[in-house]
């Protein structure tokens, strides 16, 4: 799915949430980012399509889309009843609670290390239930805390404990984010026993460890298979 979609879908959804009444096709079209209803025949037609295509797909990955129309008009219209779509309470036992701490205690780059604790102290300060025999965190905590703050280990009850995987490779970070951002990449890459590297076009699955050592699985498009790369064997720049 390519990234305009994907933001058409997100604001569609978010616009249907932000209403109780239901939204005609027009009114949609007007107010979500995304769609041009156009001023003639053909552009209002391509639109009308482009949304029945949008329709389906949210209804398929389960998104409650209801029809219906309001009561001073006839026209169909959609909406989507936040009460229908609203995730439950998370809920963590102290063992979940302990285990996800600790996992992100695992993040030793600074690109992932402050969201996660930032997350956890959100949990903590919604009354999430900590390690055993501490209860839930201070409802008052604030997840901007400053430096000095109280760290996930601390509010979960686990400093002591340190597991890592350092990501000392410089093709890390820019791999990571093309996982995220869903786009393909470009780099030298030097085999064991070739004395040059040679350019690999990927489009990457993931960043996985394994025994302590990076790696970027993916598709490589020129061998038209899947490959895993050593990011320890990328020799120059990650390029999109």
């Amino acid at each position: 799915m390519s990234r305009r979609r994907l933001e058409r879908l997100l604001n569609l959804t978010m616009c249907l949430m932000a209403t109780s009444r239901f939204l005609t096709v027009s009114e949609i079209g007007d107010m979500v980012e995304g769609y041009e209803p156009g001023r003639d025949g053909d552009e209002h037609e391509a639109f009308r399509r482009m949304f029945e295509r949008d329709k389906q797909y949210l209804r398929d990955l389960g998104i409650p889309l209801e029809t219906g129309a309001d009561s001073y008009g006839d026209e169909v219209g959609y909406r989507i009843r936040r009460d229908d779509y609203a995730l439950p309470e998370i809920r963590l036992t102290p063992d979940e609670a302990a285990a996800l701490a600790l996992a992100t205690r695992l993040w030793s780059t600074a690109s992932l290390a402050a969201p996660a604790a930032s997350a956890l102290r959100k949990l903590a300060a919604g009354g999430a239930a900590t390690s055993p025999g501490l209860g839930p965190g201070p409802r008052g905590a604030d997840p901007g805390a400053p430096a000095g703050a109280p760290g996930p280990a601390e509010l979960f009850g686990l400093d002591g404990l340190e597991p890592r995987v350092d990501a000392a490779e410089a093709a890390f970070e820019p791999c990571l984010a093309a996982v995220r951002e869903r786009r393909a990449v470009r780099f030298p890459y030097r085999k064991p026993g070739d004395a040059e590297p040679a350019e690999r076009l990927v489009e990457p699955w993931g960043v996985l460890s394994w025994r302590g050592r990076w790696y970027l699985a993916g598709h490589d498009r020129r061998r038209g298979a899947p490959r895993v790369f050593r990011l320890s064997r990328v020799t120059g720049p990650v390029r999109p």
